[in-house]
Formats: C-alpha cells, structure tokens, sequence
C-alpha cells in the first residue's frame, strides 16, 4: 500500500533527483546532458523471480591494505518493445515513485512468461492440416471398421438395427427374384374373340403360308345396292341383298339370314372405309368359328337376324385357358354379376362391344345378339388401325386381334378359303 492503492507490481525505486540537477550537499554526481528530443528508454516489466528478495552471499573480507572488490550490479533485462512506462516522479520527504505499464499483446501468437528462467517466451499454435493428417492402411481400416460393427452388434440396439437391415434384404431380394422369374413361367394371355387385347395396328413380321393363295378369295356383290338407302318395307336394309343371298348361300352352305348380314356389312364397310377391302368371306367365317353362324348352344338365327335363345359363352373365371375378366356391365349384356362373358353370334365380350358395337339394322339399338348388328361390329374391329385386308400380314394379324390363338385363324382362314372357292362354282 503506497498512494492508497493496492499495488500488483514492486517497482525497482531510483534515487529522486531535482530537475535542474543534484544538490550541492547531497554529494551526487552530476548528471550527463541531456540531449535535446531524446526520449527515456522503457524499462522491462520485472520478472516475478526478481521480486524476491536475495541474500547476498558471503564474500570473504579482503587482506589489509587491499581495495575492496567491486561489486557486479545486476544487470537489468532487456527491455521488450511491445511495453511502455510512464515515469511518475514526485519530489518531497515522502517520495514515491509510480509507473504504469501496458502490454499489448502480439496479434499472431500468444506469449505465456516462464518463471522459471526467467524470460519472455512466445508459445505459438499450430493448425493441423488435411495434408499432415495420416490415414491407417486400408487393410487396417477395414479390420478396424468390422471391429467396430461387431462391437456395436452386441449391444441392443445393433442387434435390433442388424436384424432390420437382413429382413429388409430377404425381402428385396425375393421381390427381384420374383419380378423377373414369375413373368417369365407364366403362361402367355389368350385373349377371347372380340377382346382386342393385341394391338390392333400391328401385323405378323412373316405371313403365313396360306392354303390356296394369300388371302382368301371372295366373291363379288351385286351391284345398285345402297347400303345407306331407305329401308325396305320389311326394316332390315339387309333384305336387299335377299336373292345374291339365297343364290350363293346354297352354294356355300351358309343361311341366307346370315348371308345377309355378312354381305351387307361388307357394303358399309366399302363405303366407310375403302382401304380395308374386307371380304364377306371373313366375316362368314368368323360367325361360322365363333357360333355356326348364330346356331350354337341350341340357338335359331331368326328372320329378323336376330339369335334365340341369346349365345353367351362361359364365364371368363381364368379356367380352362380363358382370361379373367371380372363383370363390367352388370350383367346387362351377358346376365352375370360377377364375371363377363362372350356374347351373341359373333362373341363379342361386353367391354369390346361398348367400344365397337354398331347399328346395321337401322332399328336404334346396338345388339350383340344381332347378327345384322354384329357382323358389322366385327368388320369395324378387323378394319380399324389403317389395316388393308389385302395384305397378309394386315389379315393374320387382324384375326389374331379377333382371338389371339394361330389355330384359331387358321380355321378362320380355311373356313374363308372354302366359301370363296365354293361360291364361285
């Protein structure tokens, strides 16, 4: 406690002196000159060792009649440039001397002083960089990393996470395997007559070779008949084919009933869609695969062209080679609720009907039942997608789009070669 203040450094004194120089009675050397503009030198801060105090050691006194040796004053430590001292010097009986002293940190390092030796030094930290940092063998890494998922498996929740992990890849796994061995052992589709499930548009890449020529022939109409006309007198436009019909029918074996209708509906075809050049003898064969014409399961094809009792075909369950087609009429067409099924002389299946069903009669109703109706339907479907039926990759491909199965149009195909040759006789 000096001026009142709690003193944290002891300040090495110096002799107070006045400032115009010693007293004459003090027997104090004169001070040099000072120069002009000359600044003070800071001292150093004082090392904590240096506080305390030191015990002289012992010198041995000198012989009588020698000079005393001089004593080594210590000496100061160098001064440190980042510290400045403000001189305090006050004159009176009670002298007492006061310096400040600041120390401005270095920006770039950190300085910690050690007491043990007693001098400044500065500790500097170093930054590791990613090139200085060593990476283990990948051997060793690899050994390391399955020591470290071992050790995580035994505790709880590795063992809940590991058997995670294994179901998830069971269960991946079976569904690849799955995907790529169940589409290949399952059977390939077979569409029913009439379902259009192959695309339309597209034929064989080969014909096939056709018994008799590349199509099959067909035979002539007679001329003057307009299939757009008034009705007869009778309502069925289709009577105005009745004597081309009686007379080719006989030597066909097919019903002038439904000679009619296959003639006809190669009529509105010519007119509707010119390119296709559909042929009767198609149609006629269809109707003969597909139901004998409107006689099949007990049924008579009525003058009117319509078939009594209504032919509806089994159940589309998926049995017995059939597809599974669940009902999409309600019934309304082939009189079950839980399946579709095939109907009328020419087969057609509800929602192939929906979409292609046609009106040949003129009486307002689309009727799969009628064959008038029917075999006009069927000769839209064969058409449709820009086919010509001249070409035979247009015609086999047109029929297996009626019933994918190559029997099938293979009895199609000899059923139509039969009738253009035999009508002709």
């Amino acid at each position: 406690m000096v001026d009142g203040e709690d003193s944290l450094r002891t300040r090495p004194l110096r002799p107070a002196a006045p400032p115009d120089g010693p007293l004459a009675t003090s027997g104090a050397a004169d001070e040099p000159a000072r120069v002009a503009g000359a600044v003070p030198r800071p001292r150093t801060p004082v090392p904590p060792d240096a506080l305390r105090p030191t015990v002289p050691a012992p010198v041995d006194s000198p012989p009588p009649g020698t000079a005393p040796a001089e004593t080594t004053a210590p000496v100061a430590p160098t001064a440190d440039p980042t510290t400045t001292t403000e001189p305090d010097a006050k004159s009176g009986p009670n002298a007492k001397t006061k310096s400040d002293t600041k120390t401005e940190p270095d920006d770039t390092t950190k300085s910690d002083t050690e007491t043990g030796s007693g001098r400044a030094t500065r500790r500097r930290y170093r930054v590791p960089y990613a090139h200085a940092v060593r990476l283990p063998p990948p051997r060793q890494a690899a050994a390391g990393a399955v020591r470290a998922t071992r050790a995580w498996s035994k505790r709880p929740s590795g063992r809940f996470a590991l058997s995670g992990v294994f179901l998830l890849g069971l269960v991946s796994a079976t569904a690849a395997a799955g995907a790529l061995l169940v589409p290949a052992t399952a059977p390939a589709p077979r569409p029913v007559a009439g379902s259009g499930s192959p695309d339309a548009s597209v034929g064989p890449t080969t014909a096939p070779s056709f018994p008799g020529g590349v199509v099959p022939p067909g035979t002539p109409l007679p001329g003057g008949v307009n299939p757009g006309g008034v009705p007869l007198p009778t309502g069925r436009p289709a009577d105005a084919l009745a004597d081309w019909a009686r007379v080719t029918g006989e030597k066909a074996g097919v019903p002038q009933v439904a000679m009619q209708a296959y003639g006809y509906a190669e009529l509105v075809l010519a007119r509707t869609t010119p390119n296709c050049s559909l042929s009767w003898t198609t149609l006629a064969a269809i109707g003969y695969v597909e139901s004998r014409h409107g006689a099949a399961n007990g049924a008579k094809l009525m003058p009117d062209g319509q078939a009594l009792p209504e032919i509806i075909g089994d159940p589309l369950d998926g049995n017995g080679g059939r597809q599974r087609i669940l009902d999409s009429d309600r019934g309304r067409l082939d009189r079950d609720l839980t399946y579709d099924r095939a109907v009328g002389p020419m087969q057609f299946i509800p929602t192939t009907w929906q979409e292609i069903g046609a009106d040949a009669d003129n009486d307002g109703v689309k009727n799969p039942h009628d064959l008038d109706d029917a075999a006009l339907a069927a000769g839209n479907y064969l058409c449709k997608g820009g086919r010509k039926m001249t070409v035979p990759g247009d015609w086999w491909g047109a029929i297996l789009s009626y019933n994918d199965v190559r029997q099938y149009a293979q009895d199609v195909f000899d059923k139509a070669n039969e009738y253009g040759v035999t009508s002709r006789g």
